[in-house]
């Protein structure tokens, strides 16, 4: 069985190594070929020719971007890279800083013997954040919920079979959010508890503003049931004040619906389109193992 490590990583190369020294570890005696494809995402700092202490991987391919486009946009991307350009039966996509530890690997390959053809999400048991953000945290969980329908306590610590793999590079929301096209893409997915860890150097990259960005990228995905929820949500409050709710002043709300389907048509098309053009955003692929 042919599993690829999937990690894009902007300037913390120190991040990386130790977490490829640690998942060598946590690999030692499984019976699997693994692989691992970095992508740098336009990283200002140089990039390491090597990286040591590691001897479980049969490759460790860097992809280099042309262009920084962002955490999610370089798990597209290499999803994509993967799907076309390499052998594999799965896909284990996770974050280069540590806060996807290394030792929930194990749980990902243990739940294939029973779920050999599901999605299997790392969902978060526990979390290293002070109140504020948790807080943060669950708000935006709530959000979700109330105006996708949705409710994802997982982010991109998967492992996907091929199968998936196919349906997300097709799915237009991978260009924006992971794990909301995930959670369009495959209704049935496995379950392991998953503890966020602690970065292994620097501080944390998620501060408030990109958890808004990241709420609203998975609330985009699910852009019709928004709608028809928010729509009902109006319809109440009017009725509420009302009382008595004409088709005359329901009129405006409908020409708003038809607008923003619309405009929501012309962005999945320009996002699909990006997607399926982001190989052609890689400068240079180096197997430096």
């Amino acid at each position: 069985m042919k599993i690829k490590i999937l990690i894009p990583v902007y300037n913390d190369w120190q991040s990386v190594a130790k977490l490829l020294e640690n998942i060598n570890l946590e690999v030692l005696n499984l019976e699997y070929e693994f692989s691992v494809i970095i992508i740098n995402d336009a990283s200002t700092e140089p990039r390491p020719q090597n990286f040591n202490n590691i001897n479980n991987f049969k490759s460790i391919k860097i992809i280099d971007m042309k262009i920084n486009k962002g955490h999610a946009r370089c798990n597209a991307a290499g999803l994509k890279y993967i799907f076309e350009k390499e052998e594999f039966d799965y896909v284990i996509p996770m974050d280069g800083d540590g806060e996807d530890r290394p030792v929930e690997v194990l749980q990902f390959i243990d739940n294939l013997k029973y779920n050999p053809d599901k999605p299997i999400v790392g969902e978060r048991t526990k979390r290293s954040e002070g109140f504020f953000f948790k807080f943060c945290y669950w708000t935006h969980k709530l959000i979700t919920y109330t105006f996708a329908g949705q409710s994802i306590k997982f982010g991109n610590y998967t492992c996907l079979p091929k199968s998936i793999v196919e349906k997300m590079i097709k799915e237009q929301a991978t260009w924006s959010s992971f794990s909301g096209s995930l959670a369009k893409v495959a209704k049935d997915r496995a379950v392991v508890s998953s503890e966020r860890g602690t970065r292994y150097f620097g501080p944390t990259k998620m501060s408030f503003k990109n958890l808004i960005i990241h709420s609203l990228s998975i609330i985009g995905v699910f852009k019709l049931n928004v709608l028809l929820r928010s729509i009902l949500f109006i319809v109440a409050y009017m009725f509420l004040i009302h009382q008595n709710i004409t088709i005359i002043m329901l009129i405006p709300i409908i020409l708003v619906l038809i607008l923003l389907v619309s405009t929501f048509k012309v962005s999945n098309r320009e996002n699909l389109d990006e997607l399926n053009d982001s190989l052609s955003n890689i400068s240079n692929i180096e197997e430096i193992r």
